[in-house]
């Protein structure tokens, strides 16, 4: 039977793609589902429990594929260019600094793997929390107030792999004892400052890591500028898989070699020691972390028409190249330039409390990265994409995706740019179509009888949501319940509101079919709209 969960060619008429082979309406074990959740802990932003699975699915034409099913997919504790640069500048703009004479690669390795039994990068980030698989995930709300630690988020993690031998190593300065590697056991590249990458590249320090590599900002020395280097992990298949990302970012510098549409550029790539490295411009800190440094506070409402206009904008260049980038989020939108102003601002509902300061950005420019799990229209769909929060109602039904699930990940991260906070806090599959209920109202009887045929067990007779469960738990009833209504959460008071949520419930419509495209949203009348500074 094929994995692949399709949707009908009349429910994407407005879409000029070809349509996927039909519906699979038989249950069985096409995708992992996410189990019911016992317990688990809220308002918990900076610990995240991620599950991922590795499952075989059947293409059409009857070849077994390895597919990684992602159920989470929070950005990895990294150290942020913001943490630790002059705040008055971008990392991109950063003067070059050579602090250390250059050391051979051996001996590089050699002092890595003396300090670490595990071969861990001298240039490390703050350890990961152990992730346990299922359970107690953990949802996007804001933490106890602690110093925030920052990602220039450009490594996404995806799921963990056993260890493997590395073929790479690189000759001794004693050679009586033998190659040293440059990897550590799980075939990551050991990074040690100075480093020279490439005979061109010299490392300065470790941005990120994620599963399928590092990133490390790097001086240039044929040009003397700053650069990042994802650098994969040196295990077949992230290799095969980083080839994929390096086809798709070619294709997008080709089609725009002067980069109107703010994706991230990929300046070349090459082979190093087994470890195959994407080289592209630095750029600032991902929006989420800027999110989550200001404390959750919403964004000025002139920034978010701004940031509006340059996601809707990349993301219609990729569907113009029939392209779907499945996995879009605030870790995947860097800043171009970190730079901001502090304003200090009332605290609502709190009378005689002192102001509270908040930062606003100097600069709205963005680029879209992340080109990891992108997908032409005409290749191998996965049957689940896409990060939990911001995942579409026909990805969780098992009805098939196509460019319609990319507007409505725009339409989450347009209402949690407006409030601060992700729109579904959620783990759950059922609980999360019961949110999507409350917030949009009951689900068209067109598209949940399709989704009935799908998951039988999420419906009642007549194509109803079967909520709650009676396994529900409390806590997850509560949480539902709790949940707002659209016009609640985006309150039209004036215009500029009555139009932007005119806009997010046309990107958040249940039905694919109904869904706003991303083209059609530039031209909706909220662009029209001049929104004045208010801070």
């Amino acid at each position: 039977m094929a994995a692949v969960h399709t949707l009908p060619s009349q429910l994407l008429a407005q879409y000029t793609h070809q349509a996927l082979n039909g519906i699979n309406n038989q249950s069985g074990p096409s995708s992992i589902p996410t189990p019911s959740v016992a317990t688990r802990k809220r308002k918990r932003a900076h610990q995240y429990t991620v599950s991922y699975s590795e499952v075989q699915e059947v293409d059409s034409n009857g070849r077994l594929r390895e597919v990684i099913v992602i159920e989470d997919t929070p950005p990895p504790p990294t150290i942020s260019p913001s943490t630790t640069h002059n705040p008055a500048y971008s990392a991109s703009y950063q003067p070059p600094l050579y602090t250390a004479p250059i050391r051979t690669r051996a001996r590089a390795a050699a002092e890595a793997q003396a300090q670490s039994s595990s071969s861990s990068s001298i240039m490390t980030a703050p350890a990961p929390k152990k992730r346990k698989r299922d359970h107690n995930e953990e949802v996007r709300a804001p933490a106890a107030k602690k110093p925030a630690t920052t990602s220039n988020q450009q490594s996404q993690a995806l799921v963990p792999a056993n260890s493997w031998d590395s073929r790479s190593a690189a000759a001794t300065d004693d050679t009586s004892k033998g190659p040293v590697s440059c990897d550590d056991k799980e075939g990551h590249y050991i990074i040690v400052p100075d480093d020279m990458i490439h005979r061109r590249y010299r490392t300065v320090r470790l941005l990120g890591q994620g599963t399928f590599g590092k990133v490390v900002e790097a001086i240039d020395t044929e040009n003397n500028t700053r650069v990042a280097i994802k650098i994969i992990r040196a295990i077949p298949k992230y290799r095969d898989a980083s080839k994929i990302e390096v086809r798709v970012l070619q294709k997008l510098r080709e089609r725009d070699p002067t980069n109107r549409n703010n994706c991230i550029h990929l300046l070349s790539w090459f082979d190093h020691r087994n470890h195959i490295c994407l080289v592209s411009e630095l750029l600032g800190m991902c929006v989420y972390d800027f999110i989550k440094e200001n404390d959750f506070a919403p964004f000025p409402r002139h920034h978010i028409q701004k940031f509006a206009r340059q996601l809707l904008g990349s993301v219609a260049f990729l569907h113009e190249l029939r392209l779907i980038h499945t996995d879009l989020k605030p870790e995947n939108i860097l800043l171009v330039k970190n730079d901001f102003r502090t304003v200090h601002v009332a605290v609502p509902g709190k009378r005689n409390a002192p102001p509270k300061p908040k930062k606003i950005l100097e600069s709205t420019e963005i680029r879209l990265i992340d080109f990891g799990s992108a997908t032409f229209e005409q290749e191998y769909h996965s049957s689940v994409v896409s990060t939990r929060h911001y995942r579409a109602p026909e990805i969780i039904l098992g009805l098939g995706w196509s460019f319609p699930c990319d507007a409505y990940s725009l339409g989450c991260i347009l209402v949690e740019f407006f409030t601060g906070l992700a729109l579904y806090q959620t783990h759950d599959n059922l609980e999360h179509l019961a949110m999507m209920e409350v917030v949009m109202g009951k689900i068209p009887e067109r598209f949940a009888r399709a989704g009935a045929r799908s998951k039988p067990d999420f419906f009642k007779e007549g194509g109803k949501l079967d909520w709650p469960k009676p396994k529900a738990t409390r806590q997850s009833k509560k949480d539902v319940k709790a949940t707002r209504p659209l016009q609640d959460v985006i309150p039209p008071t004036d215009n500029v509101n009555r139009q932007f949520l005119d806009l997010v419930r046309k990107l958040l419509a249940f039905d694919p079919a109904q869904r706003i495209t991303v083209r059609e949203a530039l031209q909706h009348p909220y662009f029209s709209l001049t929104i004045p500074p208010e801070i």
